[in-house]
């Protein structure tokens, strides 16, 4: 008797399906590679093709982390990719001109610099967005493109290649069995998870998202709140291409995090957060991101031809965003995936009517919410 309704309450949750399309993306590999869910010890580190997810999905984790909070606040932020590029080359071109390339003196300068240049590009971003009001895809869009030539002309157009051991750590290192990466999104992911949901500051940006005015006139200052969110994001995306060059031990300004900033958008949809913000979800976008770095390894496994590979990337995004839809589900498979209580705009739901929802609306007085 009790099954049928907690099968349901299961299925309604915002994070089942994207974990159910997870776990089918794994075992397509299966038939493909027979030993894809082997972890093997070499040489004291952990070997395979789960670890190997996690390993190359990690700059996108970060990148999907930062974008969530963003778009909690109605905003988005199309220059992560640049900002990539630019962190990875003027980190790499700093550590290349060093006589001895492994001082950790020296590779610590350089990833403050590299760094510090990532919370400026945040700052512009944010400056533009909160202070200037200018709609954050434009205000985005110019770092995303002049971004680019200054990678370049940070680079003067070459890959630049280093050999620093303590650099390497970051992205292609080990530190207890693991991929040092995993150690740092780890940190990064319990650290905003900690300050959005154990402080005010979840809800602060779930208001500015759900509506920004009335969060200022109940003094939010949603100005200093949009700045954070998109310094933070830049931030992230720093750390990314920390990671990115780290583990080729190379800087290109060309290719370095290129359409990044669009498989962290889907990430974070697939995860269940808005785009008209509001609400939004850390461990969704979490599950988001290695929903598409699983997709992109299974991509090569089953051999599908490199010309074609988007367009399969896009059907499988269509799907895993098909199936999040409560109208889609209640049409397709009925009341057994229906609606119910969980299909509200922005993941709150509604249920049976109320003797207030009959009320003429006439009657019904002025209510502002916050979030």
């Amino acid at each position: 008797m009790t099954t049928t309704p907690r099968w349901r309450a299961l299925t309604q949750h915002h994070l089942f399906w994207p974990v159910a399309v997870l776990v089918v993306l794994l075992l397509i590999n299966v038939p493909f590679t027979p030993d894809f869910f082997s972890i093997k010890m070499t040489d004291g580190h952990l070997y395979g093709s789960l670890v190997s997810i996690v390993l190359f999905g990690s700059p996108l984790i970060l990148v999907a982390v930062g974008m969530t909070l963003v778009i909690a606040t109605g905003g988005i932020d199309l220059s992560v990719g640049a900002v990539v590029a630019i962190t990875g080359a003027l980190t790499c071109s700093y550590i290349s001109d060093q006589a001895d390339q492994d001082s950790l003196s020296g590779v610590f300068l350089a990833l403050g610099i590299g760094l510090v240049a990532a919370v400026v590009c945040g700052l512009w971003n944010g400056f533009l967005v909160a202070r200037m009001g200018i709609q954050p895809i434009i205000a985005t869009l110019i770092i995303m493109v002049a971004g680019r030539g200054v990678a370049q002309l940070i680079t003067d157009g070459q890959i630049i290649t280093i050999n620093s051991e303590p650099y390497k750590l970051i992205g292609g290192g080990y530190w207890l069995t693991l991929p040092f990466s995993i150690f740092v999104v780890a940190a990064v992911v319990a650290v905003t998870v900690a300050l959005t949901r154990r402080t005010a500051l979840g809800l602060l940006v779930e208001s500015v998202g759900g509506n920004a005015e009335a969060s200022r006139l109940v003094g939010i200052r949603s100005m200093r709140i949009k700045i954070m969110v998109y310094v933070f994001c830049a931030l992230c995306a720093g750390i990314a291409g920390l990671m990115i060059s780290s583990n080729t031990s190379a800087a290109d300004g060309n290719n370095a995090g290129l359409w990044i900033e669009l498989d962290a958008i889907l990430a974070v949809v697939i995860g269940g957060t808005s785009l008209l913000g509001g609400r939004f979800s850390i461990g969704g976008t979490v599950v988001g991101a290695l929903v598409i770095q699983t997709l992109t390894t299974t991509i090569y496994t089953i051999g599908v031809p490199t010309q074609t590979n988007l367009v399969f990337k896009a059907a499988v995004v269509i799907v895993v965003c098909l199936l999040q839809s409560p109208k889609f589900r209640a049409k397709v498979f009925g009341n057994k995936f229906g609606s119910g209580a969980g299909s509200g705009a922005k993941g709150g739901g509604t249920s049976a009517a109320t003797p207030a929802d009959t009320a003429p609306t006439t009657a019904a007085a002025p209510k502002m919410e916050v979030s």
